[in-house]
């Protein structure tokens, strides 16, 4: 062991953006232009929410649907959003989400076949909505430009999107503060001739006539519904960037919530100026009405040729990216091609081919017919955020530890809520979209795609039943997203045991097991009879899944070899040792032998040095001990026999309620920088907050200044020094946990 002399101790807060050092250096030399929350979230999204739904038929919903009613509608679309938007901010406050927005968590949580069945029609809806958006902007432009040619206007509005989203997506959103403040503009004279003219009687509820080219036949509560939901959707724009954010964790939540929040005033407001400016019959049949009761007409059109512009940029510059992680993954033929990116991140082969679907596209001249189903696609993508985040928050696996938590029911409601929205507009359209998802899965099973990450599928496989335990071992990799602290305890002295059950409980709480082996020899096989069965009880009643078995033997090390050894092929194995280092050192090659056929067995190990007075103290700080690292101190998902001592002190920390402090060990002061930037992205990237971080220069048994801690961590050798980690305990005054990988863990999973 070494460490200690000069003491550094900064904390890290929830959330923090600390990024490893081999991050912040790929990102210089390959001049990625990365985007904040500002210009890289907020403002696409705002701008998609804010599109030709407002300006067209928000007037004539209120004049269906009365403004109760429209404020009715509002809401109930606006809370499925934001249901989706808090499942999105939760998921993305958890993983490393990489490019593809949502296509990317949805892979990361149940497989690549499932985001890629989920990923090629978003991709495909993001593209095809380009000429939709284009044939909006077409309609606005033609109302003040009626002899310029239909073609022509879709060709001019194509070629200007795609130059400036193929030039960069800087530019693109540079654009967009333009027509941002367009709209806004647009918005100000929207509401400022409100002032000074007379009000008109308000009706709270509507009749439902319908619309003018129904001859006003009347129409239906979910109708009117139907043609406004368009509107609260595209809080995707953001996400789709993920791959090019500063902090997609911060940035992703934040932005989108924010623009979710600000779009739903501006609807509700913009509904009582309607309601107040217009009696109902011109509501319904005047769609232009906010360009001619505004103080400026041109103003107005002047937003809804932004808003349509804004909107096709937006999926302009975010399918290509979509398409570009989808050939990352190798989901598509010619992935290799797909996946290509210049040296600032940008697709630009997949601009190349989204250009030729929306070219495509323009020249079919009318999307009518496939417009509804984009809307499905959106509203299926939508649906999945958040039934990923309901089956981890159901799971509860270890692994699912997001900054920002929400309700279960959240995400429920979210994903009932888009499923319902989906069968409501149109039911055939709807099955038409989920048979298509269903055939794009299936073809992608047979592929056998290989995923460069791990996902929860075998652990809801495991919840759902016992008998997916087949179809749970066939997904790779398996074990570390759904890794559990299940522990396998040694027991020849119930009153042993009775001392450190709390602790053990606190390991393994809330979805760890523990699996108690009784060894005879030291008490009467009787009395372990009794006793293993009532401590087995006392693990169930504290919510901790708890077995026993019984070896009759008098040899504790073989015996307990050979249990483990029996174990080794069960389904539900126990992936953890644990054991008390003894006091006397007449155990000790025993212990060593049995730490050594753990470690053959890929089970780890737990050695505890129970301090004979202090105990486990206040059980309210922690001490986990990195030793040198040096020179360099880099991290990557390999961390070197870390990763069950992290994730031991993380479910101490949690279940005990306590500070947790990291403490390296250094050789050199000079190193002291790359240590603490070693522990800061250590704890951001496992996802702790509140994280004390220290630096110690001077070996361990030297120094006078040894950090105070209930429990203090350190990692354990296969071929351990018993000796020293007797001192260790004597030296910290306090209880010390030995902590030695099995190989399935991993603390960054």
């Amino acid at each position: 062991m070494r460490g200690v002399g000069h003491l550094e101790n900064e904390t890290l807060k929830a959330g923090g953006g600390a990024k490893s050092l081999q991050e912040q250096l790929k990102e210089r030399k390959t001049k990625v232009r990365r985007f904040g929350t500002f210009d890289g979230v907020f403002v696409p999204t705002l701008l998609t929410i804010l599109g030709v739904i407002m300006y067209l038929r928000e007037g004539w919903v209120v004049g269906n649907a009365g403004l109760l009613g429209a404020w009715l509608i509002i809401l109930i679309a606006f809370s499925i959003t934001a249901f989706t938007g808090l499942s999105l901010a939760s998921v993305t406050t958890n993983i490393r989400i990489g490019a593809g927005g949502a296509y990317s968590i949805i892979s990361q949580s149940l497989g690549l076949e499932v985001g890629g069945s989920i990923g090629i029609p978003l991709y495909l809806s993001q593209a095809l909505a380009v000429a939709m958006y284009i044939f909006g902007f077409r309609a606005g432009w033609r109302w003040v430009f009626p002899e310029h040619p239909a073609l022509l206007v879709d060709l001019a509005a194509f070629a200007l999107l795609f130059v400036i989203a193929y030039i960069s997506a800087s530019l693109a959103f540079r654009i967009q503060y333009i027509i941002l403040a367009v709209i806004a503009a647009s918005l100000i004279s929207i509401f400022w001739a409100g002032f000074g003219s007379p009000p008109e009687p308000i009706q709270w509820w509507g009749n439902f006539p319908g619309t003018p080219e129904s001859g006003f036949s009347g129409i239906g509560f979910w109708g009117v519904f139907a043609v406004f939901f368009p509107a609260a959707t595209g809080i995707m724009a953001g996400a789709n960037m993920s791959g090019e954010l500063k902090n997609p964790r911060k940035s992703i939540p934040v932005g989108t919530l924010s623009a979710i929040g600000i779009s739903l005033c501006i609807y509700l407001l913009l509904a009582y100026w309607f309601a107040r400016s217009a009696s109902p019959d011109e509501l319904v049949s005047d769609y232009t009405l906010l360009i001619e009761r505004a103080v400026s007409g041109p103003l107005v059109l002047a937003g809804l040729l932004g808003a349509t512009f804004s909107s096709a940029l937006s999926s302009i510059v975010g399918a290509p990216r979509i398409l570009q992680a989808l050939g990352a993954h190798g989901i598509l033929p010619k992935s290799e091609w797909f996946s290509k990116k210049t040296d600032r991140g940008e697709p630009r082969n997949a601009m190349v081919f989204t250009g030729a679907i929306v070219l495509g596209a323009l020249m079919l001249r009318t999307l009518n017919t496939v417009a509804p189903l984009i809307a499905m696609f959106f509203l299926i993508s939508y649906a999945m955020i958040n039934l990923v985040v309901f089956i981890e928050q159901s799971l509860g696996l270890v692994s699912f530890r997001p900054l920002f938590k929400i309700p279960r029911a959240v995400s429920f409601l979210g994903a009932a809520g888009c499923l319902f929205t989906m069968f409501i507009v149109n039911p055939g359209i709807s099955f038409l979209a989920v048979t298509l998802v269903l055939l794009i899965h299936s073809y992608l099973i047979r592929k056998q795609l290989k995923a460069p990450f791990g996902d929860v599928r075998s652990g809801l496989f495991v919840a759902l039943a016992e008998w997916a335990a087949k179809k749970a071992n066939s997904l790779a990799p398996p074990g570390e997203r759904v890794w559990k602290a299940n522990l396998l305890v040694p027991v020849e002295d119930p009153r042993d045991l009775r001392g450190t059950f709390n602790f053990l409980r606190n390991i393994a709480y809330p979805k760890g097991s523990i699996k108690l082996m009784g060894l005879t020899g030291k008490v009467k096989e009787d009395i372990l009879l009794t006793r293993l069965p009532e401590m087995s009880q006392g693990f169930q009643e504290e919510g901790i899944f708890a077995s026993w078995t019984l070896i009759e033997s008098a040899e504790f090390g073989k015996n307990l070899i050979a249990g483990m050894e029996a174990l080794t092929g069960s389904f539900f194995r126990p992936g953890i040792l644990f054991l008390r280092l003894p006091e006397s050192r007449e155990r000790d090659e025993e212990i060593r032998e049995i730490i050594r056929n753990a470690a053959l067995h890929r089970m780890g190990v737990l050695l505890l040095s129970k301090h004979p007075k202090s105990g486990f103290g206040r059980r309210n700080s922690i001490n986990l001990w990195v030793e040198d690292r040096g020179p360099a101190w880099e991290i990557s998902m390999d961390l070197e026999n870390l990763d069950l001592a992290l994730l031991t002190a993380y479910k101490l920390k949690r279940n005990w309620k306590a500070s947790l402090s990291f403490t390296a060990l250094i050789d050199s002061p000079s190193r002291t920088r790359a240590a603490r930037d070693f522990l800061y992205s250590l704890a951001d990237l496992a996802r702790i907050p509140n994280v004390a971080v220290r630096v110690l220069h001077e070996g361990l048994e030297k120094s006078s200044g040894v950090p105070s801690a209930s429990l203090h961590i350190f990692c354990l050798s296969p071929d351990p020094d018993l000796d020293l980690a007797r001192a260790l305990t004597e030296k910290t005054g306090s209880s010390c946990l030995f902590a030695l990988d099995s190989g399935e863990e991993n603390a960054l999973a």
